[in-house]
């Protein structure tokens, strides 16, 4: 009960009679935090998360990965690659300062030291303001890593056809599995000539796979002679007598 104002009545008296206001308040005169967190910055954060979320998603939709063949152990021609995101460490390990003799640098110390160096920035620089140029130690070690990142990535993605890539080694659906007589005498051409590029199984390594192709002889004859696409000429060294047992395989595997 208060004096000269009646009385009021609360079902606990831990819980204050008087109403406060929902409005967030004023932080404009304490530098560097002039809004509230809950709801004003998070909710902006919220909305940032969500347009970058979208954006991904349709760009996996417009780009999806490529799926590739089965691993195969005897595929000498086939250089395999990392995700995308793994990709800059993936090129890191091709410098001399990074591989051979120092690759703990480039697997532990480096990478290490980038990502503590990242760790560590809010604690290095503690400056209440929020503007780029009031925190250089914080914003200079994130513009490193991230032009580090960019270019490693570039470097790394920037000599590969990934189109060529994922028709080379497309996967082979179980229903388009072929038996391959690999003690046919054009096998053992094949094997000599071929095997290195199309694989074993002839589903492709660096070269497209020879599975499901629609040509006659005499064609397959004249691309293992004068090459195709990024195939160069004279890959194929063996006589005549060795290509048309070659070419009649390849067309023999594919009627099946």
């Amino acid at each position: 009960m208060h004096k000269g104002k009646g009385m009021k009545f609360v079902g606990d008296s831990r819980i204050s009679s008087e109403r406060k206001s929902s409005i967030p308040k004023d932080y404009s005169e304490y530098p560097g935090r002039t809004e509230a967190f809950w709801p004003n910055f998070l909710l902006k954060e919220w909305l940032a998360g969500s347009v970058f979320l979208v954006g991904f998603l349709c760009l996996t939709i417009a780009h999806p990965s490529p799926l590739e063949g089965m691993a195969d152990p005897t595929a000498a021609g086939y250089i395999p690659l990392p995700d995308w995101y793994f990709l800059f460490l993936y090129e890191l390990l091709k410098y001399n300062f990074a591989s051979g003799p120092y690759i703990l640098f480039g697997i532990l110390i480096i990478p290490g030291l980038a990502f503590g160096g990242l760790l560590l920035a809010p604690f290095l620089d503690k400056g209440p303001g929020r503007r780029p140029h009031q925190r250089p130690i914080a914003v200079g070690m994130m513009l490193l890593a991230l032009t580090s990142t960019i270019w490693l990535t570039y470097k790394s993605a920037s000599h590969v056809d990934w189109e060529q890539r994922a028709e080379a080694n497309k996967p082979v659906p179980p229903s388009e599995e072929v038996n391959i007589d690999k003690d046919s005498d054009g096998y053992a051409v094949y094997e000599s000539n071929c095997m290195s590029c199309h694989g074993e199984d002839m589903q492709g390594t660096a070269g497209p796979a020879l599975i499901g192709i629609d040509k006659s002889a005499d064609e397959i004859a004249t691309i293992a002679r004068e090459g195709i696409g990024s195939m160069p000429a004279d890959q194929f060294t063996g006589s005549d007598e060795e290509l048309q047992k070659l070419a009649d395989f390849i067309v023999s595997v594919n009627e099946k």
